[in-house]
């Protein structure tokens, strides 16, 4: 079987609609409004994104306010949980991330901070089959904060506290719930961040979260690496930590080959040649090829680096193709 190669989530929204966000949020134009100008770039970018051979298509979240906060606007907005979504791939926000929102280090009265977690897991999976029902064939869980949780920083009062366990067996209380079948469908996307092309967590050695990540039971993991300095390390780590039988599905990590945060696009060649020295380390029926992260998770990106999000997004779908192309290359190199 050929590697495998998917995209992680989102894209950069066109100018034209986050402006639209922009004036939502400021009451100029109603919600029907800002849904025509959505409507507009999910149509492109499904069309863009099909254009690249890009096996699994979404509309790169042009909908979502972010990977992270859709649930409260989708929820507290009176939209309601999206029932929108486009084609084949569908990224989720992480048990784990969503705990954050109950207090630290206290309770609130009359509502436990268990059942607060037992709400939040009823509600997170509720977030997972909905997905699948409305047509996704992958649903990837955002766990961004997995890096995080490593290090101490003073603008985040939870990262320090040893919580990346905790974390780990949150997730699993969600992804337990699904059969080996559907766990082979169910994903988990690690990066030190990406929003306005920054990261928060870089500076986080691997191995303080690799080996605790291969415990969450599900079928497959994006993993950023291609901005990584030392790639061949990191891909020793995962073949270390990756399994044959996680309660019953065989893990597939597809590593990060392109790097959204750099408008240099990558050649196929780059691509097949990071693939190839992936192999060395993890099993080619375990292997699969993606992005370091989403091209933008936030609605509102600039794209500083790239000086305009119009020409962030037509690089996006540029090293989109590599990608595909390159996965092709590196299989027929490998002989798979």
């Amino acid at each position: 079987m050929p590697i495998p190669t998917e995209v992680v989530g989102s894209l950069p929204r066109p100018s034209e609609l986050q402006q639209a966000f922009a004036e939502y949020d400021q009451g100029k134009i109603t919600f029907e409004e800002l849904q025509a100008h959505q409507d507009k770039a999910c149509e492109d970018s499904i069309r863009r994104m099909t254009g690249t051979g890009e096996p699994v298509v979404t509309d790169g979240e042009q909908r979502a306010s972010s990977f992270a906060t859709y649930p409260l606007t989708d929820t507290l907005g009176g939209t309601g949980l999206a029932k929108n979504l486009a084609a084949d791939g569908q990224a989720v926000i992480a048990p784990s991330m969503l705990s954050l929102l109950y207090p630290l280090d206290s309770n609130l009265p009359q509502y436990s901070r268990e059942q607060f977690l037992s709400d939040l897991c009823n509600e997170c999976e509720k977030d997972i089959r909905q997905a699948f029902k409305a047509g996704a064939v992958r649903v990837s869980i955002d766990f961004t904060e997995g890096r995080l949780a490593s290090k101490n920083d003073p603008r985040n009062p939870w990262t320090g506290r040893n919580m990346l366990q905790s974390f780990v067996d949150l997730n699993n209380r969600v992804i337990d719930r699904f059969t080996p079948e559907e766990r082979k469908n169910i994903g988990i996307h690690t990066c030190p961040g990406g929003d306005c092309d920054s990261v928060h967590s870089f500076d986080v050695p691997y191995e303080n979260l690799l080996p605790n990540m291969f415990k969450m039971n599900a079928g497959y993991f994006l993993v950023q690496c291609a901005s990584e300095v030392d790639k061949e390390k990191v891909y020793k780590l995962i073949g270390e930590n990756i399994r044959k039988d996680a309660n019953g599905v065989k893990q597939v990590a597809f590593i990060g080959v392109i790097n959204p945060l750099n408008p240099a696009v990558e050649t196929p060649e780059q691509v097949a040649d990071a693939l190839v020295a992936a192999s060395k380390y993890i099993a080619t029926d375990q292997l699969g090829a993606t992005d370091d992260c989403g091209f933008s998770p936030f609605s509102i990106d600039v794209k500083p680096k790239h000086g305009s999000p119009d020409f962030a997004r037509d690089i996006a779908f540029k090293k989109i193709a590599a990608r595909v192309q390159g996965a092709k290359i590196a299989s027929e190199r490998l002989g798979i």
